[in-house]
C-alpha cells in the first residue's frame, strides 16, 4: 500500500518499527513517501495515498473518502503552532504573516486567534525563521522543529496558537492524524490499523532503535532537540485518541468549517 507521512520525528519515530520488521504487519508491504505536512493534504485531496499524514484542518475536505486512525495523531496540550516575530511587537491587519500552508491546522489555528491577520504567505516550515530574520514578513508561524530553536536564532514569542485553542475550549489542540482511504479492503484498512498501534507502542517501548531513521529526515539534528520534538507530539493520543481525542477532533472540525463535521474513526 502506498504509505505517506512526514519528514518530522514524530512521524518517523512512529513508523520505524512496522518499516524496519520490528513489528508484525501482517502481510502488508508499503511504498513509502516523505513530503511536507502541507503536500501530504494536497496529495490527500487528490485522492493519491491510500495511507497518508493529515492535518486535522484539512480532513473535512476528505471526510467522505478517508477515515481518521484510532493511532499514530499529533494531538496534546503545550504543544501547538507558535506564532513568533523578530521583536514583540503588536501585529496590525497589515502585517504580512508566513504560514506553513493554506490547510495547515497552525494556519487555522492562526486565523482563530488573530482574524484580523488575513495577509499570509506560504512558506515550507523550515524555511519560516529565515524569512523573518531576512525581513521577508513581519512574522511566522512555527511547526515542528523549529519551535524549540526559534530563540537561539533571534525570534521571539508574540502567542502561543496551541494554548489559546486550548483556553477556549478546554480541549488538547488536534495537529495531525493518519488516515486511510475507506476504498480500501475493509480487512486491509483494519490490519493496517493494528500494525501501526504496534509500531507506536514499539517504539515508545525501545526509543533508541529509531535513531538513525530519525536523523536521516529530521531538519534539526540535534539529539536533545530531536528528543524533545519526539516526547512532545508522540504520548498517550498517539497510542489511542481515546473519548478525549476524538472529541477535540471533532470540535476542531466544526470550527474550521462553520459547520459540524462528522469525522470517521477506524
Amino acid at each position: 500500500m502506498r504509505l505517506s507521512f512526514s519528514t518530522c520525528p514524530n512521524d518517523t519515530f512512529t513508523f520505524h518499527a512496522m518499516l524496519h520488521g520490528k513489528v508484525d504487519s501482517e502481510g502488508l508491504s508499503f511504498d513509502v513517501h516523505l513530503s511536507d505536512v502541507e503536500e501530504l493534504n494536497r496529495a490527500a485531496f487528490a485522492g493519491e495515498a491510500e495511507a497518508t499524514k493529515l492535518s486535522y484542518a484539512a480532513y473535512a475536505r476528505v471526510a467522505d473518502r478517508y477515515s481518521i486512525l484510532d493511532s499514530g495523531s499529533a494531538l496534546g496540550r503545550g504543544n501547538g503552532p507558535l506564532l513568533v516575530a523578530k521583536t514583540v511587537q503588536p501585529l496590525t491587519g497589515e502585517a504580512l504573516v508566513a504560514i506553513p500552508g493554506k490547510y495547515t491546522t497552525a494556519a487555522f489555528l492562526l486565523q482563530q486567534v488573530f482574524p484580523q491577520l488575513s495577509r499570509v504567505r506560504e512558506v515550507l516550515f523550515s524555511a519560516i525563521p529565515q524569512e523573518i530574520l531576512q525581513g521577508g514578513v513581519d512574522a511566522g508561524v512555527l511547526i515542528h522543529e523549529s519551535r524549540f530553536t526559534y530563540r537561539q536564532q533571534g525570534l521571539v514569542l508574540l502567542a502561543d496558537l496551541g494554548r489559546e485553542w486550548e483556553k477556549r475550549s478546554g480541549l488538547p489542540v488536534p495537529l495531525g492524524c493518519i488516515c486511510v482511504r475507506t476504498s480500501m479492503d475493509s480487512a486491509v484498512q483494519q490490519a493496517f490499523a493494528r500494525t501501526l498501534r504496534r509500531s507506536v507502542d514499539y517504539a515508545l517501548q525501545n526509543p533508541g532503535e529509531s535513531r538513525t531513521f530519525v536523523r536521516r529526515y529530521a531538519r534539526e539534528l540535534s539529539d536533545e532537540v530531536i528528543d524533545k520534538h519526539i516526547a512532545m507530539f508522540v504520548n498517550r493520543y498517539t497510542q489511542s485518541l481515546g473519548a478525549e481525542g476524538r472529541k477535540a477532533a471533532s470540535a476542531l472540525l466544526e470550527r474550521a468549517y462553520g459547520a459540524p463535521v462528522t469525522p470517521r474513526f477506524l
